[in-house]
Parts: C-alpha cells; structure tokens; sequence
C-alpha cells in the first residue's frame, strides 16, 4: 500500500505540469545548501583557528589528574569570559578590550586564505561547469554537485587541522559550481518567459538569502553549545535529501538530453553588457566577502563579540537580502528596469561599505549589514534574469555559460575579498580597507546606466559598422 502511494506521488511529480515547480525547489534546496555551508563556516573559523594556536602554546601538564583540573578552569573560564564579552559589546574602538589584538591579525589572512579557496576553486572549475552543462544538459551536474557538497560537508566535520579544513573548503568549491551553474541554467531553460523567469529566480534567491540568513546564526551557536561537527552533519543530512529528491524525480542516468549548441566561453565575455552586468555582480560580491572576512575579527578586537555575536551580527544582512531579492523579483519584471535597480543598489552598497570604518558598536554594525543586504539583494535580482534576457537576444538561447561567467564573477569576488584583506587591514587598517572598496563601487555604478534597452547582435554589429 505504501509502496503504491510512493509510486503514484513521484508519477504525479513528474507530470510536465509540476516538473517547472520541482525544478524551482531543487533549485531553490541548492542554494540555499551551498550558502548556508558557505556562511556557516564564518563565526566558527576564526573562533576555532584561534582556539587551535592558543592550544599549540598551552604548556603540557604530565599527570591526568592536573589536564582534567585545567579543562575545568578552562570552561569556567570560558564561560566567564562569554558573559563579560556580552556586557562589553558596547565599546568602542578606541578601548583596547582584546589583548590578543597582534594575533588576531595574524588570523586574519589565514582565515581569508580558507574563505578565498573555495571561491578559487569554484572559479577554476566554472568554465567547465559551463561548457559540460551546455553539452549534456543541467541534471547530471545537478546530482554530482549535491554528492560533492555531501562529501565536503563531512570533511569540514572530522576536520582538525587548518590543511584538512582547506582542503574541505576547496571541495565546496567543486560543488558550489555544480549547483550554481547548472541550477541557475535550469531555471533560465524551464522559465522561458521574462517575467516569470525574473519572479522564479527572486523565489531561487530566496533559498540563496536561508541559506546566509541560517548559515551564520546557525553555525555561532551550534559551534558554541554542541561543538564544531554538529553544524556540518546536519547540513550534510540536508545535502542528502536534496540530491536524493533530485535524483529520484529527474532520474538523471535515465536522462538523454540533446543541447542545441551554445555560444562559446570567449565570445560572451567580450559582449559589453555582459562584462558590466558581471562587473557588478562581482563587485558587490566583494564587499560581502570582505564584511564576512574581516568583520568578525575587527568586532573581537574592538566591541569584545563573543562567538554568538560574531554571527548573529550578520543575520539582518540576509533578512534584507531575501527581502529585496523577492520584492524586485516581482517588482523590476521588464529589463528595462533592472539597470536602475543595480546602479542604485551598487551606489548604496558602496555608501555603506565606506561607512563599516566608523561603526563603534554592535547596533551599528547590524544596521549597516541590514544595508548591505538590502542593496546586493536588489543588484542580484536585477542582472541575474538580465543575464538569461542577454543570452535570449543576442546568442543561441543555451545558458550554461553565461551562467558561469555570472558565478565567476561571484567567485572572483569571494576569492579577491578574502585574499586582499588580511594585507589590506595590515597595511592600511580595516576603516581604510572598506572606503577604497566602497568608492570603487560607487565609481563602478554608473556603467550600469549602460544596460538600459540593449541592442541585438546584429543591431549592435550594424553599430560598429557606423550603418
């Protein structure tokens, strides 16, 4: 009887009418599992790298009555500690309340280092990611990018050493890519219309903003009360129901999919409109990534967060992300309104950005976030339909590759941001750091006036010729 029901519910699933929905929820699982495991590393990282150098120096103790005695002292203490960062977080920058100021910043680029290697990797890998997709269709890297993301879940866990979390996070990045490219060419493939396809990847972006909405908060407190392997497991059980519902509704070895030929790799990346668009993109993924690399650290030497603070201070970041990916998925449905939602997104996420440096509490901090969720959330769900739209009017209308210039341009930003900013805050500060970054962007924001009523390609070639 139960084996009836199972077969009757996957039938019913696989009928053309419910395909569309499926396609947006397995999407939508991507997502949001890829950036919830992006994001849930950010508090734990610093916090456990410190605690693993702090361990190296710890003097031995011989006998096992004296270890037991010193990891009691130690809990109490870190407790202790726990309820007097809480009441601290108030300072401002110029209390020196972190004595391990010097060390900190040596975590820094070993943090960026870990945070960049899965953006690099995913960044190697999306060109290919692009091309196969283009080639076999978007089911198969769909399913391999759940089983690595599975894989890379479990290696974060039972990790503990700063090569083997390295190597986890490189991992990710394979998977990243997978599911990144081939979910959004999904989308792009199944919702053929402009307007729906611009309501169905705002919905996608929902399950982007969970994942960075659940990622941080999720992880601090998870690392806190129930140690370092429980985040991990529980994303890695999430990671299997999705690829297992991919799996068992696509049935992608059964797949025999023939692609019309798409247009090469080179040929998009020199069409203006889409460099600016995946200019943009990149440049407020950079601001993400160097916030997340280098917040939480200037927080713990400056407002005394504790481990619970250095991630729930990102949550009204992903709470306006999801908010304004869905209100300009359904907002901005033609083009020609999209280029006005980047170029003001990109101007308030630069204000924003060069405004972190005179943050002096935590209060500040979090309505800076909420502000930088708000203008990235506009900007994504702006120029990610609008790349489809590009494809649809000038090229072969097959999206793998013009998806996977739009991931690399998010990848380059994950990879530049946390790379730059251990040096960066070295050289120059974090204050510093961020106004640079933010008048960039801002200088970069006008291009997006460029995107207004794109040309075909023959229009744009009879252009050129002065026709």
């Amino acid at each position: 009887m139960k084996s009836g029901i199972y077969v009757n519910l996957l039938t019913w699933l696989r009928q053309e009418a419910q395909l569309k929905k499926m396609v947006l929820v397995i999407v939508f699982i991507a997502l949001f599992l890829d950036h919830m495991l992006l994001s849930v590393v950010v508090p734990i990282i610093p916090s456990y790298l410190y605690r693993m150098e702090q361990a190296t120096t710890t003097p031995s103790v011989n006998s096992t009555d004296s270890t037991v005695i010193y990891a009691l002292i130690q809990s109490v203490s870190n407790q202790t500690e726990f309820f007097n960062n809480a009441s601290m977080a108030n300072k401002s920058p110029d209390s020196n309340c972190s004595e391990a100021g010097a060390q900190l910043d040596e975590l820094n680029t070993k943090v960026g280092l870990l945070l960049a290697s899965k953006s690099t990797i995913q960044l190697i890998f999306n060109p290919l990611t692009g091309t196969l997709t283009d080639r076999i269709g978007y089911h198969v890297p769909m399913c391999a990018g759940f089983f690595v993301i599975i894989l890379a879940t479990i290696l974060f866990a039972f990790s503990s050493s700063y090569i083997l979390l390295l190597f986890a996070r490189s991992v990710q990045g394979v998977g990243g890519s997978f599911l990144s490219v081939a979910g959004m060419s999904m989308l792009a493939d199944v919702y053929k219309d402009d307007k729906e396809r611009g309501r169905a990847m705002g919905i996608s972006f929902t399950g982007l903003a969970l994942g960075l909405i659940a990622g941080a908060p999720f992880g601090s407190v998870m690392y806190q009360y129930a140690g370092k392997m429980a985040p991990f497991l529980v994303l890695a059980v999430i990671a299997v129901l999705g690829g297992g519902l991919h799996f068992l509704i696509f049935q992608p070895s059964k797949v025999q999919t023939v692609m019309e030929k798409g247009t090469p790799l080179l040929t998009l990346l020199k069409d203006p409109y889409i460099l600016i668009a995946a200019g943009a993109i990149c440049f407020s993924t950079l601001i993400i990534a160097t916030v997340e690399t280098a917040l939480p650290i200037w927080m713990m030497k400056t407002m005394c967060a504790s481990e619970w603070q250095l991630g729930v201070v990102f949550l009204p970041d992903s709470i306006s992300y999801l908010i304004a990916s869905n209100a300009c998925g359904h907002l901005i449905q033609q083009n020609s309104g999209r280029w006005l939602g980047a170029c003001i997104g990109m101007t308030v996420a630069g204000i924003t950005t060069i405004s972190f440096g005179f943050s002096k509490t935590i209060y500040h901090v979090i309505v800076l976030n909420a502000f930088v969720g708000l203008s990235v959330g506009t900007i994504d769900s702006s120029l990610m339909p609008l790349m489809g739209y590009l494809v649809d009017r000038r090229y072969v209308p097959v999206y793998g590759t013009v998806f996977a210039i739009a991931d690399i341009a998010v990848c380059i930003g994950f990879c530049v941001g946390p790379t730059i900013t251990g040096p960066m805050v070295a050289s120059v500060g974090f204050p510093w750091l961020m106004a640079i970054i933010g008048t960039v962007t801002i200088i970069f924001a006008p291009l997006c006036i460029f995107l207004y009523g794109p040309t075909r390609k023959e229009e744009h070639l009879m252009i050129l010729k002065g026709n």
